[in-house]
């Protein structure tokens, strides 16, 4: 489920010193025609060359391409710097993985407690307190604006910025935008420095171009990976835009650094990585350049960044839905739930309504409305294509300013939750089945499943209905409340967890599942 309005946590990189040891250090020279002989056609004309810039490349079937990015690395990294933050850092709890990187260990572990202590770090006491944090960024300007990501900065009470040659300079933060991870700092020094700077690229990169990632990972300093752009388009999960996937090594610290193509232009901004250590695995997710001059302008120029709101929460219609409502195909974004005292509750929009066209354009799925609203000022006026149960009509109606997390924050805990309720500990969102089109009338509808839940382990899935909890038959989130409070009277025992039963209908088969919930 998504919003119209839709991680990562500030990052305190640590390195540990190890015992010096001996080592042997082996060094293998490949070649370059002897090598390529063994694993390329030798009918293939490959050729080694210089360019007037004295880089050597070689030449193949298919373009030029480098043998070494040293004159590129030359040119990009003065502009790169690490940030180092002071403020204060929330300590991450991994979502109940004991430590990073590890698997959840069950709670009657004898070692459970003892990874819980080492994964929290200190007393929970001390969750909250005074500490550094580091990441990366890079100069876009000669007179000091900086690029990096919010999660880098956004708890910041002092931001340190250090280039390349060990010099520090104080900076100052202009603006963020949460939506989109980023940033924009403001280097503070009184002297007339000219600081060296890099240009956001123009041009999209190709799936398969040569990509590299300067940054500070781990706290080392200035450190280049190279790879590829994997793949456009990725959704990450953390909002309603696209990203770019890269191979290049990205790890904890690199967060706001760029990513470089073979011109020395930015293509990208690191900001999040998919792996199950915690370290690299080779997929890392970029903010493209064309969203990064666009926000970045903004933020430059006012400090934050507008857009239209509609007030709704949206998902996507799948096949089901489509035959439901009488739609040919599973497109559109359907709303679950109005906000209160927002921009679509003046209107005649409901719950079970589907989005198919704003202003005459096709709306793709739920992510594609976010985006049209997104890119829209607030007080335009919009015409919505909704389809109500087979039959379609129009809206007009103006859109809103898009509230600050805060005030996000402020709606979502005032409203009643009366169509999707979150019941974080079970880490799920449900809504009653009979306000959702094709569900039918008995129990409620899983329309979301945290993927670090017990509820996410146990193969509970969005789309699922739960029919009993604690034996308790329920129709609207109301009666899982009320059946988990069945469950937690009828615990006995000392033990911190309670075991609720669930009755749970896939399609036609029915099946029982108990999920793991602590007790208050």
């Amino acid at each position: 489920m998504k919003t119209d309005q839709s991680p990562a946590a500030t990052e305190s990189p640590q390195l540990r010193k190890l015992p010096r040891k001996p080592a042997l250090l082996a060094a293998a020279a490949l070649i370059g025609a002897g090598v390529l002989g063994l694993s390329l056609n030798p009918s293939v004309p490959f050729a080694v060359a210089e360019t007037a810039q004295n880089t050597q490349t070689i030449e193949t079937p298919f373009g030029r391409a480098p043998l070494s990015f040293a004159d590129l690395v030359a040119k990009v990294s003065p502009a790169v710097v690490s940030i180092n933050v002071k403020g204060d850092v929330k300590v991450a709890d991994n979502n109940g993985s004991p430590i990073p990187g590890m698997p959840n260990i069950p709670e009657d572990n004898p070692l459970y407690d003892f990874f819980k202590q080492f994964r929290k770090g200190m007393p929970p006491s001390q969750k909250h307190t005074p500490s550094l944090a580091q990441g990366s960024g890079f100069f876009i300007t000669e007179d000091g604006f900086v690029v990096t990501n919010n999660h880098v900065v956004e708890d910041a009470n002092d931001i340190t910025v250090t280039m390349e040659d060990g010099k520090k300079f104080d900076a100052k933060l202009i603006g963020t935008d949460p939506r989109t991870d980023l940033a924009l700092l403001k280097v503070t020094d009184k002297t007339s420095n000219k600081f060296p700077f890099v240009e956001m690229s123009d041009n999209t990169p190709r799936v398969g171009d040569w990509v590299l990632a300067v940054g500070n990972p781990f706290g080392l300093g200035g450190t280049v990976t190279a790879g590829i752009i994997s793949a456009h388009n990725r959704d990450i999960g953390s909002g309603p835009y696209d990203y770019l996937q890269i191979d290049a090594a990205v790890n904890r610290g690199n967060s706001g650094g760029p990513s470089f193509g073979l011109d020395g232009k930015v293509v990208g901004v690191n900001t999040a990585i998919f792996s199950p250590s915690g370290g690299n695995v080779g997929i890392a997710f970029a903010v493209p350049a064309a969203l990064v001059k666009e926000v970045i302008g903004e933020l430059k120029d006012d400090g934050s960044v507008d857009r239209g709101w509609l007030g709704v929460v949206i998902q996507n219609v799948n096949d089901d839905i489509a035959d439901s409502i009488g739609l040919a195909d599973p497109k559109g974004a359907m709303i679950t739930k109005v906000t209160e005292d927002g921009p679509a509750s003046k209107e005649d929009i409901k719950a079970g309504d589907v989005i198919v066209e704003v202003n005459g354009n096709e709306v793709k799925d739920s992510r594609d409305l976010a985006r049209k609203i997104a890119e829209l000022d607030p007080d335009t006026k919009v015409n919505l294509s909704i389809v109500r149960y087979g039959d379609k009509r129009e809206v007009d109606m103006q859109l809103g300013s898009f509230p600050s997390n805060k005030k996000l924050a402020a709606l979502k805990k005032d409203e009643p939750e009366d169509l999707s309720e979150q019941m974080k500990d079970l880490g799920l969102s449900l809504a009653p089945a009979v306000k959702i089109p094709g569900a039918g009338k008995k129990g409620v509808v899983i329309t979301e499943v945290d993927p670090d839940s017990d509820a996410a382990d146990k193969g509970l899935e969005a789309g699922q209905i739960i029919l009993q909890v604690a034996g308790v038959d329920v129709s609207d989130p109301d009666d899982v409340a009320e059946g988990i409070k069945k469950a937690m009277e009828a615990a006995k025992g000392d033990k911190d967890t309670v075991k609720v039963l669930m009755q749970v209908k896939t399609g036609d088969q029915t099946r029982f599942v108990a999920l793991s919930l602590k007790k208050a």
